[in-house]
């Protein structure tokens, strides 16, 4: 095949592509070109998750009226004049391709108007032809609508995720620059209902209550600022007692502009040794500051990665200020004395306190009779287990029972989990499940994000006996519980649900129920650390001997060991 340019709309569509991964990426690229422009007010409204409307409009400067047209060709920017600019980027954008790559797969309209035209500007742009530029009234400001986005490559629709994921991922980055820009007022429409609102008065806590809830946002640490120093850190830490299962809560601005730099985590969690459980990760939103010529941010096609010149003395400067931050204002966690040492630590998670050790330890003496003994795998099951015998339990977390082969060490939480799992999933299917209405019914103020996912699964959650309905804005009414959580408060038992949501994609409803209940019983089961008396051990034993896979907990993770006698024998010498 000969060597030939490529014609321009080939070239478009394949600049497109790295610029327009998904609605977010349009959302993220009009909102960076509407804080550029000195906005102090940005409306973004989005319809069908993106795929029909993506509206961003702005009172920043405007484009004149004779440049308009220009705006929307590729390489065409106000903002760099010679190669050496590059290496002292001082603009959320600067390559001069998002209009035309946003262009190049959608009907795109960009109406703009400067304060010194006394009317505005219109061009509208189809699969990147360009129409004739029309006046029209307008405010000064920029008003930018994308409509019916990748219709002319409808490959890349089926690569997007469910509504709902997207829906979420514009939430994040508008939630994101509010976060970066507070005297900036953001408001997010998603099909007709407001999701988001910033009133851009300079508070970032307001935010942050936003990002991740209000309790967690009035805990959260704020870091001392130092005017003077060459590289700036500033921002938010959640102390000690405030974590979370997963990386999704630390979050990083260098120069205003939101990055993923694992380097930066790495920092972030060192500065954590020694204060956080092994598994527990912090949450933090932490703004970087250097001078523009210290930092490359033109190494990625979406500028969401940047290069450090010094790599080594922005980690230590961050590492340092939240470990400092950390040791002088968080309090040392308070220790029970009159529990023993088996009870474990009493864990907080991200503010909702974590489960009562008394209480689930009560539970477990009071649960329901076990299912029929089965001495055999059932059929057409994953594979049974043997009769066991309790013998005694190791470090407060693992089982040690004997079988007719050998030893068996069982991991108590896993074990409990399968137990919960299975009697939860049958309850379901017969039709006979458990709940506990609430004599009074409690509120719940969750984050924008953690709304939208919940809301988007309250009839799986019905399914598995919660009662919560939607009580405005980002607050839910919780009227009932499932029986396995009877020991949580209302809070407690729906922070099970989203603190450590998933991204649930599967069109099955069966499947999503399986997951949701899944997390349930993570919670409601019996803790590692936890002691519990023969007579509770051998209990356990029996209802996992039930399980139709005992094996395994709902996640996957084994919940036994066996060591076999012909291995103890090898140990001991007894065989060759």
């Amino acid at each position: 095949m000969p060597i030939r340019v490529l014609p321009e709309e080939v070239a478009s569509a394949i600049a497109a592509g790295e610029v327009v991964e998904r609605p977010a990426s349009v959302v993220k690229e009009l909102v960076e070109n509407a804080l550029d422009a000195g906005a102090r007010r940005i409306e973004i409204e989005v319809l069908s998750a993106g795929r029909e409307l993506i509206a961003v409009s702005d009172d920043g400067c405007g484009i004149p009226a004779e440049e308009v047209p220009l705006a929307l060709a590729r390489h065409a920017t106000s903002k760099l004049e010679r190669a050496q600019d590059l290496f002292a980027i001082r603009t959320l954008g600067f390559r001069g391709e998002a209009l035309a790559s946003i262009a190049a797969v959608s009907r795109l309209e960009l109406v703009s108007r400067t304060a010194q035209d006394d009317r505005g500007t219109r061009v509208q742009v189809e699969g990147g032809e360009a129409g004739a530029a029309q006046p029209i009234g307008a405010p000064v400001g920029t008003a930018v609508r994308v409509r019916d986005l990748f219709f002319n490559v409808p490959a890349r629709l089926k690569f997007l995720k469910s509504d709902n994921t997207e829906r979420r991922r514009i939430t994040e980055w508008v939630t994101r620059y509010a976060l970066a820009y507070p005297r900036v007022s953001f408001r997010l429409r998603l099909d007709g209902r407001e999701r988001f609102y910033s009133p851009g008065q300079g508070d970032r806590r307001e935010v942050l209550a936003a990002l991740f809830g209000a309790q967690a946002a009035r805990e959260m640490l704020a870091l001392p600022e130092e005017p003077t120093a060459s590289i700036r850190v500033t921002g938010f830490v959640s102390p000690p007692s405030v974590s979370r299962s997963n990386r999704r809560g630390l979050t990083f601005f260098v120069n205003g502009r939101w990055v993923q730099d694992p380097s930066l985590v790495a920092a972030v969690t060192q500065a954590y040794r020694a204060l956080l459980m092994v598994g527990r990760y912090p949450m933090a939103v932490l703004f970087i500051d250097v001078p523009p010529e210290a930092v490359d941010v033109n190494v990625h096609p979406a500028k969401a990665e940047v290069r450090f010149r010094e790599p080594e003395a922005v980690l230590t400067v961050v590492q340092r200020t939240v470990r400092a931050t950390l040791l002088g204002q968080a309090t040392p966690p308070a220790m029970d004395l009159g529990r023993s040492w088996a009870e474990g630590w009493r864990h907080e998670t991200a503010g909702v306190p974590g489960p009562d050790w008394q209480a689930a330890h009560a539970a477990l003496r009071n649960l329901p009779q076990p299912m029929p003994l089965q001495l055999h795998p059932r059929p057409g099951s994953e594979g049974g287990m043997p009769l066991l015998r309790a013998v005694g339990q190791v470090g407060g977390t693992y089982l040690v029972a004997e079988g007719p082969d050998g030893l068996y060490l069982i991991d108590q939480h896993a074990a409990h989990e399968r137990v919960l799992f299975e009697r939860l999933m049958a309850q379901r299917q017969e039709g006979s499940l458990e709940c506990q209405a609430l004599l009074e019914p409690e509120t719940v103020s969750l984050s924008h994000e953690q709304a939208q996912s919940l809301e988007s699964q309250l009839d799986a959650l019905r399914a598995l006996g919660f009662d919560v309905e939607p009580f405005g804005g980002s607050t839910f009414r919780v009227r009932a519980i499932p029986q396995i959580l009877s020991a949580l408060s209302p809070v407690q038992a729906l922070w099970t649900l989203v603190e450590d949501f998933e991204e649930d994609e599967s069109p099955l409803a069966e499947e999503v129920e399986a997951r949701i209940a899944a997390r349930v019983c993570k919670r409601a089961a019996i803790k590692a650390g936890q002691v519990l008396a023969l007579a509770e051990q051998q209990q356990l034993l029996r209802d996992l001997e039930a399980c139709s896979s005992p094996r395994t907990c709902p996640h996957g993770r084994p919940t036994m060991i066996h060591l076999s006698v012909e291995s103890l024998e090898r140990q001991f010498g007894r065989r060759g």
